[in-house]
């Protein structure tokens, strides 16, 4: 791990910034704050209008001088300034007083694995703008794989593929540490736009950004198997008219479009498991591979990495949170090292 258990237990709160959303996770209250990472700003003033939620709403409905901004972009934090700006509307200044009053505030916050000094400062002085007086750095991976319930400090393989909205991440973990592991820059984002690029090609449309995922909207029913619907209807704007207008769309052309970012991350599997011992690959045949992050409920990918792999798929229970569930687990002292007695002679 990044720190060892006993510092992450004296935090009193932990981030998850990502590019898709923000999560805030208070040591005795549990998660506090689960919002997209959206903020909107009057370019005139300064001003800032909205975060969350509500800023999200407003991408792609605004007057010219409001701006929706994204201060995360990959899981780094790319504006300082705004991110901890919309830190400090997210947690609301009750919560903010509350923490405040803490002596020697200590904060913990998720880091993409392989992240670079210089995201990782940005990630520590996001934290020290909110009052931190230390922060300790987690990788996701680590976050993650103790936030779904998988046993990291046995001495046994466990593969985990963190599926985000602008990276995916792939680990196997033994005895508490990261064995191998890679990160594509391939996530919900790059299918999303796989979806839209392929409307605006083959059927000429537009579809607005914020009316519904469109992905959801193209694979409604068994998502990437072939046993969804064989069309879906599928309403936005025509390139060359602007008018409104409803297409029928053949969803089997849909999944080949979305199966070529994926391959990307097929791609990354293989490396993993290349790198990885021979012993570990032998546990992860029976075990098999988790996934976690917002973007594992995309509809069937699970099926399709079973086909490509041969190997067991799970997906989370709640795989959107898992990351700052895992450190908020590590922060209350939830999760017990593995002891291992000196030996003596």
């Amino acid at each position: 791990m990044t720190v060892s258990l006993e510092q992450l237990r004296r935090c009193h709160f932990a981030v998850d910034l990502g590019a898709a959303r923000t999560r805030v996770y208070v040591k005795g209250s549990g998660l506090v704050v689960d919002e997209p990472s959206a903020a909107a700003i009057n370019t005139r003033t300064g001003a800032l209008i909205a975060v969350g939620e509500f800023a999200e709403k407003m991408t792609g409905r605004t007057p010219s001088y409001i701006r929706v901004v994204r201060p995360v972009s990959g899981g780094t934090v790319v504006d300082i300034e705004m991110a901890q700006r919309m830190l400090r509307h997210l947690l609301g200044e009750k919560l903010r007083r509350t923490l405040r009053r803490k002596p020697r505030l200590r904060a913990a916050a998720c880091t993409p694995h392989d992240a670079d000094p210089l995201a990782q400062r940005a990630a520590v002085e996001t934290l020290v703008g909110l009052g931190a007086r230390r922060v300790e750095l987690v990788d996701t991976l680590i976050a993650a794989a103790v936030g779904c319930g998988l046993p990291v400090e046995q001495p046994e393989a466990t593969m985990i593929i963190v599926c985000g909205a602008a990276t995916t991440q792939i680990a196997v973990l033994s005895l508490g540490a990261i064995v191998t592991a890679d990160r594509v820059p391939v996530g919900g984002d790059a299918i999303d736009h796989a979806v839209v690029q392929h409307l605006r090609q083959q059927h000429e449309l537009m579809l607005p950004s914020q009316s519904v995922r469109p992905l959801q909207l193209a694979l409604s029913g068994n998502g990437l198997t072939p046993h969804g619907p064989e069309q879906t209807e599928i309403h936005g704007r025509d390139v060359a008219t602007g008018l409104a207008r409803s297409v029928h769309v053949d969803t089997s052309a849909v999944r080949r479009a979305i199966h070529t970012p994926l391959t990307a991350v097929l791609d990354g599997i293989g490396k993993v498991l290349r790198d990885c011992p021979p012993d570990l690959v032998a546990d992860l045949a029976d075990r098999g591979i988790m996934m976690v992050g917002g973007s594992a409920l995309l509809p069937g990918l699970d099926q399709m990495l079973r086909d490509a792999t041969g190997m067991p798929v799970h997906i989370a229970e709640r795989p959107d949170v898992c990351a700052v569930q895992g450190l908020g687990a590590m922060m209350e002292g939830r999760i017990q090292p593995l002891v291992l007695d000196p030996l003596t002679g």
